[in-house]
C-alpha cells in the first residue's frame, strides 16, 4: 500500500516533522512492505518555515542577523526563498508568544517581521507568503509596516513607539517611504477567521492568550478601531483579526491576500500530488476538537484526501475530544493508548510509534472504502 503521513505539529511537545518520521518507523514495523511518503505540514503558524524548507526542493535558507523581538530583545531573523523566486517569512519565528520574556499586551510588536520581510525585498523576492500564526502582539501589524518605512503618529506628530497600547495615541499614518510589496503580491498565511474588530476580533479572542487583562481587551480593541479609521482597508475581512491585526495591517497597507494557511503550506508541500495512488493518508495534531475542522491542518488533508481524492484518513492525536467526521474509518487518542495525560506528554515519541504500529496490523484498505 501507499500511505501519506500529513500531520500537524503536536504543539508544545513534537514537530510535525518528528511526528512524520516515528509515524512511518511505526507503520513500516507493522507493515514493512508498504510504500511511505511523509508531508508533515503546518497552518501558518509555528512550523511553517521548516514544513515548506523539507517538501519544497531547492528551498534556501537565509539568515538576517539579530532583528527586534516582540519585547525589543534580540532574536535570530531568518527566511525562506523558494527555487521560484518566492520568499517564505513565519511571524511567529521573530515576533511569537513564546519569544517574550513576560506578558505584555500593550507593548508587544511585530518590528522584526518588518526587518526580516525588508531582508527579503532586497533580495528580490517574486512573492512573499508570510505566516502570521503564533503573534505575541496586538499591533495591527503596525511594527512591521514601520520597519518597512511607514510612520503612525500621535497628535503632536511625533512617532508613536512600537505596541498596539499606543495606538490609542494615533492620529495621522504617513505611507510615502512605505516599501513596496513584490511583483507577485503578498499572500498573508492564517488559520482563523476572525475580524479585526468586536467580540470575536483580534483583542476579545486572542489578547487574553497574550496576558491582556479585560480592560487590555477593550483598551487595545479601541486602539485597533483607531488603526482601521485612518489606515482604511477592510476590517471586517475574514481572517483581518489574525496576528493581533498583522493580517489586517498587510491587507490595508500592501493588499496582500489573506488565505487558508493549512492549504496553502499542502500546496506548497506537494500534497496533492502525493495523493495520487494512495491508500490512506495519516493525519493528526495534539488535539483534535470542532474546530479542527475549520482551516486547520486535520480538515485541510481530510478535504485534500477524503472529499478530493477519495483517499481514507486515519487520525492519531494526542486527545480526541469531538466526533470524527464522515471520511475518518478509524482514530487514535494517545491519552487513551498511553493511559494518562501526563503519560502521553513525557514520552510522545513513543506513543506516536505504537499508534502507527497498531494502526499498520488493523487497517484493511476494502473495510475503509
Amino acid at each position: 500500500m501507499r500511505i501519506v503521513l500529513a500531520p500537524d505539529s503536536f504543539k508544545g511537545t513534537v514537530e510535525a516533522s518528528v511526528v512524520a518520521e516515528v509515524w512511518a518507523e511505526g507503520w513500516l514495523r507493522g507493515r514493512p512492505g508498504d510504500e511511505v511518503v511523509s508531508v508533515p505540514l503546518a497552518d501558518g503558524g509555528e512550523g511553517t518555515l521548516d514544513a515548506v524548507a523539507r517538501a519544497v526542493p531547492g528551498a534556501v535558507r537565509v539568515p538576517v542577523g539579530p532583528v527586534p523581538g516582540p519585547d525589543g530583545r534580540p532574536v535570530d531573523g531568518v527566511w525562506l526563498r523558494l527555487p521560484d523566486g518566492t520568499g517564505v517569512v513565519e511571524l511567529a519565528a521573530v515576533s511569537g508568544l513564546p519569544l517574550m520574556a513576560a506578558p505584555d499586551p500593550a507593548g508587544a510588536h511585530t518590528a522584526g517581521l518588518g526587518v526580516v520581510v525588508g531582508a527579503a525585498l532586497r533580495a528580490g523576492v517574486s512573492a512573499l507568503v508570510v505566516a502570521v500564526g503564533g503573534s505575541a502582539s496586538t499591533d495591527g501589524g503596525t511594527g512591521a509596516l514601520a520597519a518597512l518605512g511607514a510612520r503612525f503618529r500621535d497628535g503632536d506628530v511625533r512617532e508613536l513607539p512600537y505596541g498596539g497600547g499606543p495606538l490609542a495615541r494615533l492620529a495621522g499614518i504617513d505611507t510615502s517611504a512605505l516599501a513596496a510589496p513584490p511583483p507577485g503580491g503578498v499572500h498573508i498565511l492564517t488559520d482563523v477567521t476572525n475580524p479585526l474588530l468586536g467580540p470575536t476580533g483580534a483583542a476579545a479572542v486572542f489578547g487574553p492568550q497574550k496576558g491582556a487583562s479585560p480592560a487590555d481587551v477593550a483598551a487595545l480593541d479601541a486602539a485597533l478601531a483607531r488603526l482601521a479609521a485612518l489606515l482604511g482597508g477592510s476590517p471586517t475581512t475574514p481572517g483581518a483579526g489574525a496576528a493581533g491585526g498583522t493580517a489586517y495591517g498587510f491587507a490595508a497597507a500592501w493588499n496582500a491576500s489573506i488565505v487558508p494557511g493549512a492549504l496553502r503550506v499542502a500546496e506548497l508541500a506537494g500534497l496533492p500530488d502525493a495523493l495520487v495512488g494512495a491508500d490512506l493518508v495519516i493525519t493528526g495534531e495534539g488535539r483534535f476538537d470542532a474546530t479542527s475542522s475549520q482551516g486547520k491542518v486535520v480538515g485541510t488533508v481530510l478535504d485534500l484526501a477524503h472529499h478530493g481524492a477519495g483517499v481514507p484518513v486515519a487520525l492519531i492525536a494526542g486527545s480526541i475530544a469531538a466526533p470524527l467526521p464522515p471520511g475518518v474509518p478509524t482514530a487514535t487518542d494517545l491519552t487513551a493508548l498511553s493511559g494518562s495525560p501526563a503519560e502521553a506528554r513525557t514520552n510522545p515519541t513513543h506513543w506516536l510509534r505504537e499508534a502507527a504500529t497498531r494502526l499498520a496490523g488493523e487497517f484493511h484498505p476494502t473495510a475503509a472504502t
